[in-house]
């Protein structure tokens, strides 16, 4: 079987004519001249013809380098930056704790002769210790035990590595470093952060580090942090002691400020507040709102006032004042899968997507991005998904087993029932994950609605958390036409339409980056591995542009990522193919501007977890 190597698709258009022309006649003799004819009036003054930049372009994208940890199943290449001054990519290892420093100095103008296979690129270790100093509330020193870092933001020459603690539920810290041309670092200082410090980033001026506190609970639910946001501030590039915190109970406002959380008297008048505007709470009987609340990944406005922060399990936004140091949490409605194409069950093994009155889908945005259009900043966001699900806790459950007599014994509406048999009972509909914790909110015990994880797409919002443009089913659609039975694939083994019941090829990690006046959203989707490019210039006319995969879909493999060892051959794991399979689980997505690009090219950096490796694409336009 052929290799899949490069998927894209585009318009073309050809006009062709043909003429039936007679042998030509010998030449006639000259007229007479001709009297001189009446000047004509004056032309009127043409139009101007419309700018270049405003009209929609095509991209190519091809692998320029490769850099292979090695390291299959455990997160070996996850968030992922560039330093301009050392010309490197900075790439988190969690499954060595380290990040890896990769030279792009002598990076090719051509692509690689095989971007699957290709292990071109080489990394140096940068590594961090396993305690620092920090300033606790009265400015005394401390020492922090360090775990593993999760996420890492560049900003000039000045490098912050967000590090949580060896057990989760304590607080993390942020560590800073000055970077040299080489891509070496000298240690600045630690910073004390919230729990499970999760994701960072600078203000674009440099002068502070945002940072999400994602603060999971432990997984039989005894020790719960609340969610928080540190705000540390710099100057001249140096940061203070101690973060200021802006918490989810007094820091929170509603309805635009004119209400703040300490106007209710009790936890539960806020979870009534927030619930009747649209956020889910998944959560054991007695957690706080703060609590539910999982701050997961941020994004700055270009003038560093305000700040946006997906809130994933509860389907929510925050809207952070970085001025005032509030944050108003903003519920982001459901997708209507009655009204756009779903493909809802892996049993078929083919792509098979319809409309399903009685379903939604939460969007539940992983990582954002913003940029501006008209004056105004706009977030971008893919909808991965995701669940409350620990051992004392789950909200999962397929939608067979919300009528299970074993399980929450519920019945459906007249309508949702006829659904349900049509599509297959429990092997159609039925399969489908779904969340109990939205099943019956009137407890009557029948269920009209039902409510999946992720909306399979991305979306754009303006910065009041109004849904501008959504994608709809194009990733499912495209995939479908362009992978056939391929699409919805895992990511631990080649399975095709293994992920439809489930929340389908997880769109994961988004960037945006500017081409010759042209902006453009650069999404991937963790499960099939495959990256969709749309052009967001005007965010009022989005448009899809390509479709690329870096991944061949004809190999045999299996890992299993919840193992300490997914290749584990003891346990039925094989690994032989992966490295012949090429990128698998992309984390996260970095666009680098021709202006600051070692080769001159835009490039787009993408760290892989499940494969272990980072990928290096140059994007040109056709």
């Amino acid at each position: 079987m052929l290799k899949r190597t490069l998927m894209t698709i585009s318009l073309l258009a050809a006009l062709s004519g043909c003429a039936l022309d007679g042998d030509d006649g010998a030449t006639g003799a000259t007229g007479p001249a001709g009297s001189n004819g009446q000047d004509g009036a004056d032309g009127a003054d043409g139009s101007n013809g419309q700018d270049g930049k405003d009209s929609p372009r095509d991209l190519s994208l091809e692998v320029v380098g490769r850099f292979n940890t090695g390291i299959y199943g455990r997160a070996a290449a996850e968030i992922v930056q560039f330093h301009k001054s050392s010309a490197s990519v900075f790439a988190v290892n969690a499954a060595e704790n380290k990040i890896e420093v990769i030279q792009l100095t002598n990076l090719p103008t051509a692509g690689v002769g095989n971007g699957i296979t290709d292990n071109s690129l080489t990394s140096v270790p940068f590594t961090f210790p396993t305690s620092v100093t920090v300033k606790d509330s009265l400015g005394n020193d401390k020492t922090l035990a360090l775990g593993g870092a999760n996420s890492i933001a560049i900003h000039n020459d000045l490098l912050a590595i967000a590090v949580q603690a060896p057990n989760k539920t304590d607080n993390g810290a942020v560590l800073f470093y000055s970077l040299s041309a080489t891509g070496a670092g000298t240690f600045v200082k630690a910073v004390e952060a919230g729990a499970l410090p999760d994701m960072l980033t600078f203000t674009p001026d440099g002068s502070k580090v945002v940072v999400a506190n994602e603060g999971e609970p432990d997984t039989d639910y005894l020790v719960d942090p609340e969610g928080s946001i540190s705000v540390i501030a710099l100057t001249n590039g140096v940061p203070a002691d101690r973060a200021s915190s802006i918490n989810l109970t007094s820091n929170m406002v509603f309805s635009s400020g004119l209400l703040k959380a300490a106007d209710y008297d009790t936890d539960a008048e806020r979870r009534a507040l927030l619930s009747k505007a649209g956020v889910k709470f998944a959560g054991p009987a007695g957690t706080t709102v703060a609590q539910d609340l999982e701050p997961e990944y941020i994004t700055v406005s270009a003038d560093g006032k305000t700040a946006w922060v997906s809130i994933q399990e509860a389907n929510a936004i925050g809207l952070i004042d970085l001025e005032k140091g509030t944050i108003e949490v903003k519920a982001l409605g459901f997708k209507d899968w009655g009204t756009t194409p779903i493909d809802y069950t892996n049993e078929d093994k083919q792509p098979a997507m319809r409309t399903l009155p009685g379903l939604y889908g939460m969007y539940q945005p992983d990582t954002l991005a913003s940029y501006q259009w008209q004056g105004a900043t706009f977030v971008v966001s893919a909808n991965e998904g995701d669940s409350r699900d620990w051992e004392a806790y789950s909200e999962d459950i397929r939608v067979a087993d919300v009528i299970s007599t074993s399980k929450l014994n519920k019945s459906f509406t007249p309508a949702l029932q006829a659904l349900y048999d049509e599509t297959g009972g429990k092997n159609g509909l039925g399969r489908l994950k779904v969340t109990a914790a939205l099943v019956d909110p009137d407890n009557d015990g029948v269920v009209d609605k039902l409510y999946a994880y992720g909306a399979r797409s991305f979306s754009i919002w303006d910065q009041k958390g109004n849904l501008v443009f959504d994608s709809g089913s194009d990733f499912e659609r495209i995939g479908a036409a362009v992978l056939g039975n391929d699409f919805n694939n895992a990511h631990t083994e080649n399975s095709g339409d293994n992920r439809s019941d489930d929340k389908g090829g997880e769109p994961e990690a988004v960037d945006v980056g500017t081409i010759n006046g042209r902006t453009y959203a650069f999404v991937a989707q963790e499960r099939t591995s495959d990256l969709f490019v749309y052009d967001v210039t005007n965010p009022f006319k989005t448009s899809f542009v390509t479709h690329y995969v870096n991944r061949d879909f004809d190999t045999e493999f299996e890992m299993d990522d919840e193992l300490a060892n997914p290749c584990d051959t003891a346990e039925g794991m094989d690994c032989t193919e992966v490295p012949q399979t090429g990128d698998l689980g992309p984390e996260s997505v970095k666009f680098v501007s021709a202006s600051n690009s070692p080769n001159g090219n835009p490039l787009l950096i993408i760290g892989n977890e499940v494969s272990g490796s980072v990928t290096v694409y140059q994007v040109t336009e056709l």
